[in-house]
């Protein structure tokens, strides 16, 4: 090969793993041209009955929710603007079958009191019809329909989310997304007042209660007053059963504003205990140390001092309370509750501070709440006792009167914590704000036809490549040189298809080198001659050769005559054996009888001259086979054999052996232990790897000379641009180059 040749095979050689798959397409193209087209129609088809499908989207804006206008106790690091963490919470609850649910009977309810269109759809993966006269529909499919159909997410980095509906009614979409906006709207801000419309209810129920108790007291004392002529009391009674009444209202108010507090304590608790039970115990050290408890019990004393002076009209002994010591002491205990909250900030998730807040502040105003029904019990005693000291006539009277304005002052206390509360509850906002609300879309946002067609088109590609690639992978037989060459088989040359010969490579054409001189095969003949002539260095040339194959139909007959025939048109004497014994050929393809051959020779039925045949070509004889023998293996390991093939290299400068296939039979064995040299021809797409590692395997375990192989029926044109190339210059008729 010549230096240009050689340096073009080892680049090329070292980057054809993308190459070697376009030529096995180019080998098979119409398995590959079949799944591509495949893939195209049915893409296209799918992208033309793809229904168009449009998306609505409503924007929320979610905020961390605050308290009310009337309250203040949640601490300022509370109310700050909430983390994805939060977004996240909320977006699950979103996807919830609680919500899923109202929005589903909302939907329920709108479809069928609008009044057009006739017919809405939900969703288009799971998608059904949902008209007005329809009776069938359930709520629960309509939840787990949206469960499919509704997508909702994050804004990245922000603290919006979209509720994303796709319908193949774009109206649908719009309704659908709007809903379920507005019913998780009205849904979280139920949730934010929870607490607050927990406290109202409980305190209606109580306002009622006690304005029913006041008129039955009223309805008491009238008729009392009435049986026993009483008109009035005297000033002093009527001081000491309004103090007393008074701290009665401030008691029972006291006791009810615990319960409540209780109630919502034990809510928040249950809640608190599920997130997480551990943190239970801190609280109660916490809301129980001495320095708070003495706060709120001096916060306590300092308010009933104050309203003790105020109701004795400053005639006690005692100072009265300002307002500004109060005020001291309620800031100190702020402060140490704010150190509480900010303490468990640093190592809770964000789910439950809000939560630990709110039983953090309960706990406090449960405290302070005890603290002072404690004292008004006390003061209660001491009132009580001036009271039993009143004269028996009078004290029924009292009993009444005190009774009536205890009712009334504690229903005027009740009511104004109910106005509070009431207040409280609807100045709560919710943490939901719908800042863009989905319109309908003119657009289908799906499906993008042309991303279709054209992914059913790679998908063709890649599926097509792959079946070749597949096919390619679990395919043992030789297709390429380079698969010979990974296993150390030496490869003298590669021969191209023979045009114009019949099936199983007979028929006209076959003595190439002969009838086309000129011609690419003729040409590949040529430098397979020339490296058989190298493939020996040293004094004993190469004269007697043997072509064999690892198995039938490889084409062993053409490559042994068109060898031959190449080693004649170099002016060497040249000598082409049939030595196949059991299925002959060289006889028939120059048109001659099998016998007289060989074997007739040797059992002297013939002479030497009378076996030897000229051809066309003036250097080329032939021996044929002659008569088959019933023992070919031991006709061809005889000492007459070994005779004969020393006669022929005396005569000849070059002796072809054309043998039975290697694997077959064992005659090839014999053979290969007489002769100078062995090929073994193997075909391309037909050959099978392993037979022809076997085949090498055998010749050399008999220590015979193996100088390599041909690769019969090679395409050059098929992708291997190096080996077209190499031969192109045997092929020029205007310059022929020499590569030997």
């Amino acid at each position: 090969m010549s230096e240009y040749s050689e340096k073009e095979f080892d680049s090329e050689n070292s980057s054809r793993s993308f190459k070697d798959l376009l030529n096995l397409v180019r080998n098979d193209p119409y398995p590959v041209f079949i799944i591509i087209f495949s893939c195209l129609i049915i893409s296209i088809v799918f992208a033309l009955q793809y229904r168009d499908i449009y998306r609505s989207t409503a924007s929320l804006k979610i905020s961390k929710p605050k308290g009310g206008v009337l309250d203040g106790s949640l601490s300022p690091e509370l109310q700050g603007l909430t983390d994805d963490r939060f977004i996240l919470t909320e977006i699950e609850i979103m996807k919830s079958s609680t919500v899923r649910k109202n929005v589903a009977q909302a939907l329920y309810d709108s479809i069928k009191s609008v009044g057009t269109p006739d017919s809405f759809m939900i969703g288009f993966d799971h998608s059904f019809h949902i008209t007005k006269n329809e009776k069938k529909i359930s709520i629960g499919d309509i939840s787990k329909n949206l469960e499919y159909s509704v997508i909702i997410e994050q804004r990245k980095g922000m603290n919006i989310v979209d509720i994303s509906v796709e319908s193949p009614s774009p109206f649908s979409a719009a309704l659908i997304a709007n809903i379920y906006a507005n019913v998780y709207k009205r849904f979280n801000l139920e949730v934010n007042r929870d607490q607050l419309t927990m406290v109202k209810d409980f305190l209606l129920t109580h306002v009622q209660e006690k304005q029913q108790a006041l008129k039955e007291s009223d309805s008491s004392l009238s008729q009392f007053q009435t049986k026993n002529e009483i008109i009035s009391l005297d000033d002093q009674t009527k001081t000491l059963i309004s103090q007393l009444s008074s701290f009665e209202a401030q008691r029972d108010g006291a006791s009810i504003e615990l319960a409540a507090t209780d109630k919502a304590l034990a809510q928040l608790e249950d809640e608190f205990h599920q997130q997480n039970p551990q943190v239970q115990s801190y609280i109660d050290a916490q809301t129980n140390q001495p320095y708070v408890l003495g706060l709120q019990e001096q916060i306590a004393k300092l308010q009933i001092q104050k309203d003790l002076v105020s109701k004795n009209g400053g005639n006690d002994q005692i100072s009265k309370p300002s307002d500004e010591q109060i005020d001291i002491l309620k800031a100190k205990l702020k402060a140490k509750t704010d150190v509480m909250k900010q303490s468990i900030f640093a190592t809770n998730p964000e789910a439950i501070k809000d939560l630990y807040a709110k039983i953090l502040d309960a706990k406090v105003k449960k405290r302070g709440l005890s603290t002072q029904l404690n004292l008004l019990n006390d003061i209660l005693k001491k009132y009580e006792a001036q009271f039993n000291k009143l004269p028996i006539t009078t004290i029924k009277y009292a009993q009444l009167q005190r009774k009536r304005e205890a009712s009334e002052k504690l229903f005027s206390l009740l009511e104004e914590k109910y106005q509070e509360a009431l207040i409280n509850e609807q100045s709560q906002p919710g943490n939901i704000f719908i800042f863009d609300n989905a319109v309908k879309s003119s657009i289908p946002s799906k499906p993008n036809r042309s991303l279709i067609i054209l992914v059913g088109l790679m998908a063709g590609i890649f599926a097509g490549f792959g079946y070749v690639f597949i096919k390619d992978y679990f395919d043992d037989r030789i297709k390429s040189p380079e698969e010979l060459e990974k296993r150390n088989i030496n490869i003298l040359a590669w021969v191209p298809v023979i045009e114009n010969m019949g099936a199983n490579g007979k028929g006209t054409g076959e003595f190439i080198v002969a009838e086309k001189p000129d011609a690419m095969p003729s040409e590949a003949f040529k430098a397979l001659r020339t490296r058989v002539q190298f493939s020996k260095v040293g004094k004993n040339i190469l004269k007697t050769i043997l072509v064999t194959s690892a198995a039938p139909g490889e084409g062993k007959t053409v490559i042994s005559v068109n060898l031959a025939g190449a080693f004649a048109q170099d002016n060497k004497k040249t000598l082409l054996i049939d030595a196949d014994l059991r299925k002959p050929r060289i006889h028939s393809l120059f048109n001659q009888l099998k016998s007289p051959g060989f074997t007739d020779y040797f059992f002297e039925n013939a002479t030497l001259d009378e076996i030897i045949r000229p051809s066309q070509l003036e250097n080329l004889h032939i021996i044929t086979t002659g008569t088959l023998p019933p023992n070919p293996s031991e006709l061809l390991g005889s000492k007459r054999m070994a005779d004969f093939l020393n006669e022929m290299r005396d005569r000849y400068d070059v002796v072809i052996l054309d043998s039975a296939p290697i694997i077959a039979v064992t005659d090839t064995e014999i053979l290969s232990r007489l002769v100078d040299a062995t090929m073994v021809v193997v075909s391309t797409d037909s050959t099978l790897l392993n037979l022809v590692e076997k085949a090498v395997q055998l010749i050399k375990n008999d220590y015979s000379l193996f100088i390599g192989t041909v690769l019969n029926k090679f395409s050059y044109k098929a992708g291997y641009g190096p080996y077209y190339k190499y031969y192109y210059y045997y092929s020029d008729k205007k310059e022929t180059k020499s590569i030997s």
